[in-house]
């Protein structure tokens, strides 16, 4: 999953970004309104964690401008604003959750998948396909009730898969779930984790579409 964060405060930026990485998210870090509003028009994101205080433009006037748009991108705000009006404020112009500044990062991660996990539709915070289950809390898998070792781009790709299951997933975009900006993968980099993939998870567990893309086996 690629997630854009947006917080001008530089030593509390580069500890959210580095919390986020560690749990396997892709996270693109810009640090003024202007620089969000680009991002997300010229990228596909699967959620933003978005502060309010920014400099150039405000965090509400992005937010708001994003929804007008149409786009239902799922973006929890992040801010020091802790007032009852400040939250209802952000949640009327459109905001999914609100966290207030002092926080906690596992908390900050609960609430990412709680998030995540309503936008895909589904109640259980497990996702379940065939014999296969990812808990995002644990970041554990199992294939039929054994876990399964996998790498972090491993574990990232199939989970990107399992989120969008009833989808195809085209090869660009389960580049753009592994990779930030600066990071840049190799030509044959979602080919080789789908080949990894499947021999740990079996051979049918992951299709080729020709032509589009990846899909989790029987959800066509």
């Amino acid at each position: 999953m690629r997630l854009l964060l947006v917080e001008d405060d530089a030593l509390l930026g580069d500890g959210v970004r580095a919390g986020l990485k560690l749990a396997d998210y892709a996270v693109d870090w810009v640090r003024d309104g202007d620089s969000a509003r680009r991002a997300l028009l010229d990228h596909a994101y699967d959620a933003c964690v978005l502060d309010l205080g920014l400099p150039r433009r405000d965090g509400l006037a992005v937010l708001k401008e994003l929804r007008s748009r149409g786009s239902r991108i799922p973006v929890l705000i992040l801010t020091a604003r802790d007032t009852s009006d400040d939250k209802v404020a952000g949640l009327d112009a459109g905001a999914d959750d609100y966290l207030t500044k002092p926080f906690d990062l596992p908390e900050l991660h609960a609430r990412m998948r709680a998030l995540l996990r309503r936008t895909g539709g589904t109640a259980s915070p497990l996702l379940c396909h065939e014999t296969v289950t990812l808990d995002p809390a644990s970041q554990r898998v199992t294939l039929n009730g054994q876990q399964v070792a996998l790498s972090a781009r491993e574990y990232a790709l199939l989970y990107d898969l399992m989120s969008h299951k009833t989808h195809i997933r085209t090869r660009s975009q389960l580049e753009e779930s592994l990779y930030a900006w600066g990071e840049e993968a190799e030509s044959n980099t979602v080919e080789v984790y789908i080949h990894h993939l499947r021999k740990k998870l079996g051979a049918d567990f992951i299709h080729t579409v020709r032509g589009m893309g990846y899909q989790l086996g029987g959800t066509g």
